[in-house]
């Protein structure tokens, strides 16, 4: 895609899928000049023997197709094994400064790294370094700090449970609970919500219940962009006549209508599927409002002598249903439809859908996780399951559809600022060291504290931490203030040009690729969004001969860092059987016997206790929770105020940026863009197409503004604008999140529209 392509914007009306989707595949291969390697590593991707798709968390199904990918996974593997490659030369040719004026996807289309890079300020420009005098670096800077404290160790979603576990120990081995992670972006009101509701910060449901659910949930997720291969789960639940309810601000063309890739029929027909039968176009932040009015209905209709509650299972398996049940009650039907924007007849119609249902399934997204009651509002999702006693039962439960390949794995082999004492304990037992104990900083504590400057170092373990987070300028300065800046990673991104005043890029192997070390080919581990666990082995050689695996580079920092310690860092990098043994010592639980069950090519399943009805809860039981009033958003006083909710284009994955189209949405060649009502747009008396600024409502004094937006009509709810991520995370600010799991609300800012000044933009884009 030419980047200088000139804008333009037409509505996408064909189904989403099909034969769009496969001219997209063949055309990022092409691209990517990777046709011939490229179609073979497709082959392999998701299949037993193979490696896992480095793209999103989807479980694979239990019957395997040949070809077991999407779109979406497409792209990711074609830009992981692209032939083009970022040598010195590159850095030869460009100082930071200059790289610094380029877009995200140009830097994406530089292809993969090939050796160990290091800034040099006299220069301006990354240079060579050799990965003994990379890790000596590390190792000094470290050893240097007045507290271990002071240094930040991030962990992207796609990192392997080995590499996780390790760089966890490691962390710990040095002294610090410092663990930012890309899941407190995302999927973290999951992991500190649910487990007052149910017990685990997981979901409950496995690939099966989507075929037994009778009827489907889906609230505040894109699936067809975010989890392309979700789609033939619901084809095949609408083929066989299940409702799926869809819930969402903005309509999303593959949850309107859909064709099946690997359906030869309907690609031959140029046939597709109708997705929802019912669309909910809720107001944003209208969730909590439109949940309570679901669960009113059913009350009152029980109240009027109808059986709708699944009684048995809420006095078997539940606390505190009265107390939530009369809390519902006060809440005032006008309210519930000014709040959320849907009205009573809709809710009362889709509340009889989920009263017909015996087995229902709720999936939620990131247009739930990232509101400022995020955490309390999958809470109420929880509760409202429980009325029909959707959990331990074939075709039911909640399912959080998490983002990157191994956000959960992650967190659940020991990436945790909050450790409990219990798995402190048992990791003193196992590698005979005495862990910290105080909780540790997720990402907005790691950003204040490189804000106050008690931060010194930071180490990125994949990702693109920089750009990811809230107030852009703001945490670039503080970026820059840090001592040493470290990117673990197989590409060039924004996060490398943003440095401390000492900076290295430490290219890796890509999860496609070969992985040998001195006892032979190496596999990993990854723990997808149903608490499946399965092995991946790469099949494709190595970008070059110059890369580390994770697991390698956690060794040597380590080894480097920490010389007396008495964890044995080189035998677990030349064998990662090893490191699945240890992880198994460790969490004896869930992973007992890991070694011998990860034999099985299709690995196996976590153990989820509601799955089997039992409660880790401090009650014992499900616990229906109270949520007192209609928002998950606190109130702002300003008339003019709109909610913006930062989005992902079709064209890529977090901040990885592979063109600068949305096929689905109508935008070609331009990221710049406002989604909105065109009822909204006359209102506030401008024209279609044109270039408007957008300016934060805060109160900290701080000005938070993003000029030149292009404004395109699209059917948003009224008072909602949307707009791409990362381009507005300027205007997200750092305290505004949600208040137990600290996760950015970036599904619910508070904006104003204000006229575009190009004059102005032009002496801010100087400064």
């Amino acid at each position: 895609m030419d980047e200088n392509g000139k804008p333009h914007y037409a509505p996408y009306t064909p189904p989403a899928g099909g034969w769009g989707a496969a001219r997209a595949t063949a055309k990022i291969l092409l691209e990517q000049s990777v046709v011939g390697k490229g179609s073979r590593a497709l082959l392999a991707m998701n299949q037993p023997g193979g490696f896992k798709c480095p793209s999103c968390a989807f479980p694979d199904p239990s019957k395997k197709k040949l070809l077991e990918f999407c779109e979406n996974g497409a792209k990711a593997l074609a830009t992981e094994a692209t032939k083009k490659r970022v040598t010195r030369a590159l850095f030869e040719q460009y100082t930071v400064t200059e790289l610094m004026a380029r877009s995200d996807y140009w830097l994406e289309e530089q292809g993969r790294l090939t050796e160990p890079m290091r800034y040099e300020s006299a220069t301006d420009r990354y240079v060579p370094v050799s990965w003994e005098d990379a890790f000596s670096m590390i190792g000094s800077h470290l050893q240097a700090l007045d507290s271990p404290d002071e240094a930040e160790f991030y962990t992207s979603g796609r990192t392997s449970n080995e590499a996780a576990f390790l760089y966890s120990i490691f962390v710990r081995a040095y002294g610090t609970n410092n663990f930012p992670d890309c899941s407190n972006m995302c999927h973290e009101p999951t992991s500190r919500g649910l487990p007052f509701s149910i017990g685990v910060g997981k979901g409950t449901i496995v690939m099966s219940d989507f075929d037994d659910a009778e009827a489907i949930f889906v609230f505040g997720q894109n699936t067809g962009t975010n989890s392309p291969r979700m789609m033939s789960n619901l084809v095949h639940a609408r083929k066989h006549g299940v409702p799926v309810v869809v819930v969402n601000p903005m309509p999303e063309r593959a949850l309107i209508r859909f064709t099946e890739p690997q359906d030869p029929v309907q690609m031959a027909t140029l046939g597709s599927t109708a997705i929802a039968s019912e669309f909910v176009h809720i107001r944003i932040g209208g969730d909590l409002a439109f949940v309570k009015g679901m669960m009113k209905a059913l009350f009152e209709r029980e109240a009027a002598g109808e059986t709708v509650l699944d009684r048995a299972f809420i006095a078997e398996h539940t606390a505190g249903f009265e107390a939530m049940r009369d809390e519902v009650m006060t809440q005032d039907w006008a309210a519930i439809v000014r709040i959320s924007g849907i009205s009573e007849e809709q809710i009362r119609r889709i509340a009889d859908i989920y009263a017909k249902s015996n087995a229902t399934v709720i999936c939620y997204g990131m247009g739930i996780t990232q509101h400022q009651k995020g955490a309390r509002m999958i809470q109420q999702i929880a509760s409202l399951l429980m009325l029909h006693g959707n959990f331990g039962k074939p075709g039911a439960g909640i399912a959080p559809i998490r983002g990157h390949s191994n956000v959960q794995g992650d967190r659940t082999v020991g990436i945790d600022e909050k450790p409990t004492p219990a798995y402190l304990d048992r990791l003193r037992a196992v590698f005979g060291f005495e862990p910290p104990r105080e909780h540790g900083h997720h990402v907005i504590d790691s950003v204040k504290a490189m804000i106050a400057g008690t931060a010194k170092v930071f180490i990125g373990m994949g990702g693109n931490f920089v750009h990811a987070v809230p107030d852009t300028p703001i945490t670039y300065e503080a970026m820059r203030r840090l001592d040493l800046t470290v990117g673990i990673t197989t590409k060039l991104n924004r996060g490398h040009l943003v440095h401390g005043r000492d900076a290295l890029i430490l290219p890796v192997i890509a999860r496609s690729e070969i992985d040998r070390q001195k006892t032979g080919e190496q596999f990993v581990t990854i723990e997808d969004a149903m608490s499946n666990v399965t092995p991946s082995k790469g099949v494709l050689e190595p970008a070059s001969p110059d890369l580390l695996s994770e697991v390698d580079i956690v060794c040597r920092m380590a080894r480097a860092t920490l010389p007396d310690s008495v964890i044995p860092w080189e035998s677990y990098s030349e064998d990662y059987g090893l490191i699945r043994g240890k992880i198994a010592e460790v969490y004896p639980e869930i992973y007992a016997d890991f070694p011998e069950k990860i034999k099985d090519p299709k690995g196996f399943h976590l153990d989820i206790p509601p799955r089997r009805r039992v409660w880790p809860t401090a009650s014992g039981k499900a616990n229906f929770l109270i949520m007192p009033g209609l928002d998950i958003d606190s109130p702002v006083d300003d008339p003019a105020m709109l909610r913006l909710s930062t989005i992902r284009s079709h064209d890529q994955f977090n901040t990885t940026i592979y063109s600068n189209s949305d096929r689905y949405r109508g935008i070609y060649n331009d990221r710049m863009v406002l989604f909105l009502a065109a009822a909204e747009r006359e209102a506030h008396g401008l024209m279609s197409n044109q270039k408007v600024t957008l300016e934060t409502v805060s109160t900290d004094g701080i000005l938070r503004r993003v000029e030149g937006l292009t404004l395109v009509d699209y059917p948003m709810p009224r008072g909602a604008v949307a707009g791409y991520y990362p381009e507005l995370n300027p205007l997200l600010p750092l305290n505004h999140f949600d208040d137990i799991s600290g996760t950015p609300a970036a599904k619910s800012i508070p904006v104003r529209l204000l006229p575009f000044d190009a004059e102005r933009k032009e002496t801010a884009d100087a400064a």
